[in-house]
């Protein structure tokens, strides 16, 4: 859980990862929404609400990377379980390399002088028809 003493994340931050981060939660097997959410929660990632949450996970079932299941409550209301499709799984698996590479790229960026980041976009092969940073020079 986040400690008090640690700012939120900036909200687009969270919606950003939200996505990728309930898929995550599901891997190890069928869980329901509010378990998704103390799970995140719980990794420091931030608080959630169900309504962020559950259009998601309806979008992912239209989508087909979910199956759900009502299983009946011990003491109380039944609750939506959601799994991992196949096509979920392979979804997780691309999300989690794209997310690796762009936080990866996102690092090195925020970590070089902008002199190296400058001969980096010109030099990279991938980074062709990126803008590039204009020098300042010194007065």
């Amino acid at each position: 859980m986040t400690s008090s003493l640690e700012e939120p994340w900036p909200s687009d931050w969270n919606r950003a990862s939200l996505g990728l981060c309930a898929l995550q939660a599901l891997e190890a097997g069928p869980t329901y929404g509010y378990a998704i959410i103390t799970a995140l929660e719980n990794a420091g990632l931030g608080t959630f609400k169900g309504g962020t949450l559950y259009p998601l996970l309806t979008r992912f079932e239209t989508a087909g990377w979910l199956e759900v299941e009502w299983r009946p409550g011990a003491n109380g209301p039944g609750r939506k379980y959601f799994s991992l499709t196949p096509a979920g799984a392979e979804e997780l698996t691309k999300q989690q390399h794209q997310w690796l590479t762009f936080t990866d790229r996102t690092t090195a960026f925020l970590t070089e002088s902008p002199v190296a980041a400058e001969t980096a976009t010109h030099n990279h092969p991938d980074t062709a028809t990126t803008p590039t940073r204009v020098a300042r020079s010194k007065r």
